[in-house]
């Protein structure tokens, strides 16, 4: 099984584009359902914000896998697959994880150290786990990701300095507007983005803050904590006449404000200009308000040149985030690799316990007249000397996991041991016939075999491969439905090797 992704950001993708194939949280969960329906999939987690819609996927086929994924996004979108693959940018294996960890570490951010991220990475994990979407492979992989936006923050200065979409929106205002003392600025929404907004309006000293939103109550509480004052979107229009900014933040799935509406309302302005910013993805300000005098606006797209201009400052916190990103992508490849020896080493311990269980079933008649005390001796004899014998080589296999051609060696185990046909965990028959006889046999430590207890059947449940190194498909390289070779070397430790010689 391998980890991939495909997806559109701010990087492949226009705004236009990413807007249609936003998805709110419920249906973000709705599509993980759908994908896990394919043979291919067995698990997924969809992540949607408003500068990217990526689809992670655990999958037996990549190829395939990516062609679902565009088949399946661009029909939620009403947009062609290959309208699609063309914007889109996907990647498999080590590449596909290094990808999530630079996400998670807001690296790969329009905004690089901006934190909204790694909570919003959280949300998609945590929803599609409770609809039973993730398993052991994507539990420990996105829990990992976590992890990795935590230390990145926490042993760089990237988060020393918070950084958002929304402050960077009020720097550009004042970047156009000079002081904002003596304006009034309009907020749209009074959500998580809204109130990061209003957060940096203030810092940034704006004399006046109006917040509307659908629900009052909601533009009340933060206004309250502003000290600001509070509008419905019913009364939008006097807003918009009074307001010198309009930074606009909504989840409304249509334009707040088209032209004809807000021409009625400059006509009543007397040639005082207003500025909007809309970071709303989908937008809520039609893009045709650009075309009205006296109207600036600005979408999301537009705040890239703010960040290019500070993006210098940051750089050397960029490096030393990557080699942590570097070092976590290593460390989530090795523990996926020992995946790919565990059903060999279960084979072998399964054939070699069934020889030992045969050998006691063979004796059986000149072992009955031992004690209860003695045959439990020499079940702990025989299981002693199988885990002595299997010590070494299961060591040994699991450390090779990590190599490029581990599978020889698996290969080679599976042929010496004839362990095509073996099962992992081979019935007992000694423990059928004690079970009958009312006895009970002592557990043993030390890695012998055990018998499974019952679980829940579930998503959860499901076993996992290893992964294998990693393909990188982006437009102009293949697609995301082509099956172009990564590099020989892994791109994680290339990466590791880079930024150690920085």
């Amino acid at each position: 099984m391998h980890p991939v992704v495909l997806g559109i950001s701010h990087k492949t993708a226009p705004l236009e584009l990413r807007e249609r194939l936003a998805l709110p949280c419920h249906d973000a969960v709705t599509l993980a359902r759908e994908l896990l329906d394919c043979e291919t999939v067995s698990e997924a987690v969809v992540l949607s914000t408003c500068n990217r819609t990526e689809l992670y996927l655990l999958a037996a086929d990549p190829p395939a896998a990516r062609r679902l994924a565009v088949a399946r996004l661009a029909e939620r979108g009403g947009v062609s697959p290959a309208e699609l693959a063309g914007a889109s940018c996907a990647a498999d294996g080590e590449a596909a994880i290094a990808h999530l960890f630079r996400v998670a570490a807001s690296l790969d951010s329009l905004v690089v150290g901006e934190a909204q991220i790694l909570a919003q990475l959280k949300a998609a994990y945590e929803a599609a786990r409770a609809e039973g979407c993730t398993g052991v492979v994507f539990n420990r992989l996105f829990r990992q990701a976590l992890e990795v936006g935590k230390r990145v923050r926490s042993e760089t200065a990237i988060g020393q300095r918070p950084v958002s979409v929304s402050s960077v929106a009020v720097d550009l205002a004042r970047q156009e507007l000079g002081c904002l003392d003596d304006r009034v600025v309009l907020v749209l929404g009074a959500g998580q983005t809204g109130e990061l907004t209003v957060k940096h309006l203030k810092a940034r000293g704006a004399g006046a803050v109006v917040v509307a939103n659908r629900t009052l109550a909601a533009a009340q509480a933060l206004a309250a904590r502003c000290n600001g004052r509070a509008a419905c979107l019913e009364a939008l229009d006097a807003e918009l006449a009074g307001a010198d900014i309009v930074i606009s933040s909504t989840a409304s799935p249509g334009f707040l404000v088209d032209r004809q509406r807000l021409a009625g309302v400059m006509a009543a302005r007397t040639k005082r200009p207003l500025f909007l910013i809309d970071i709303a993805v989908p937008r809520n300000l039609d893009p045709a308000i650009a075309s009205l005098e006296d109207c600036c606006l600005y979408d999301i797209d537009d705040l890239q040149s703010v960040v290019a201009a500070n993006r210098h400052e940051r750089e050397r916190e960029v490096v030393r985030a990557e080699r942590i990103v570097a070092e976590e992508v290593v460390r989530m490849s090795d523990w996926l690799a020992g995946l790919a020896v565990v059903p060999t080493i279960a084979r072998l311990r399964g054939a070699v316990e069934g020889i030992r269980e045969a050998e006691l079933v063979r004796l059986d008649g000149r072992l009955a007249e031992l004690s209860d005390a003695q045959r439990a001796e020499v079940e702990q004899l025989t299981a002693a000397i199988v885990n002595k014998i299997l010590h070494v080589p299961t060591v040994r296999l699991k450390e090779l996991a990590a190599e490029r051609d581990a599978y020889l060696y698996v290969d080679a185990l599976q042929r010496l041991f004839d362990l095509g046909d073996a099962a992992p965990a081979p019935a007992c028959e000694r423990e059928r016939r004690g079970a009958e006889r009312g006895e009970r046999l002592i557990a043993l430590d030390g890695g012998g075999h055990a018998a499974s207890s019952p679980t829940r059947p579930g998503a959860n449940d499901r076993a996992a491969s290893p992964v294998t190194p990693g393909r990188v498909a982006c437009p102009g390289v293949g697609g995301p439905g082509g099956d172009e070779p990564a590099p020989a070397a892994h791109p994680a430790r290339a990466a590791l090797g880079d930024a150690a010689a920085r």
